[in-house]
Parts: C-alpha cells; structure tokens; sequence
C-alpha cells in the first residue's frame, strides 16, 4: 500500500452515492483551511483507479477545484474489484 496525490479526473466512482451536502460544505471549508487530512482509499487495478470509500472528500475536493487528491492506494487484481461491484 502507498500513499499518493493522484490526479481526480483519473479516478472512476463506479458506485452512485448520494453524499450529505451539509456535510461535503463542512469538509469544504476545512479542507481549504488546513487541507485534507485523511487520504481517501483506492484500488489500482491493471493500472486504472477506482475510489469506493472517500465520496464526501472527494466531492468537496472536486468542488474546490483540486486537480489531485490524496489517495492510500492498494494494488489488487481484476476478481478483487468485481467483489467490490457485486
């Protein structure tokens, strides 16, 4: 597992979520006081990214125009993200 700033647009959200808006403004404004404090978590699978987890500070970093995010990163194969689409 590593820990990097990927760019978002390069990170699919294959699950809808619907986030709570209240919630994504609160991260937004304590994210662009101190900056994100807890990378979201991602599989890298055969090279691409897709983040399950993270949804509220994904928005809020999207919202606030970042071009990247902080990601814990873990490697897994093809079967690992068809278990995580079921």
């Amino acid at each position: 597992m590593r820990i990097e700033e990927i760019p978002i647009h390069q990170i699919r959200r294959p699950l809808f979520r619907q986030n709570d808006q209240e919630k994504v403004r609160d991260l937004m404004t304590s994210i662009a006081e101190i900056g994100l404090q807890e990378p979201i978590d991602v599989l890298e699978v055969d090279g691409q990214f897709y983040g399950f987890s993270g949804c509220h500070r994904y928005e809020a970093c999207s919202r606030l125009g970042h071009e990247t995010i902080l990601c814990r990163i873990r490697r897994a194969p093809r079967a690992v993200l068809k278990q995580h689409l079921a």
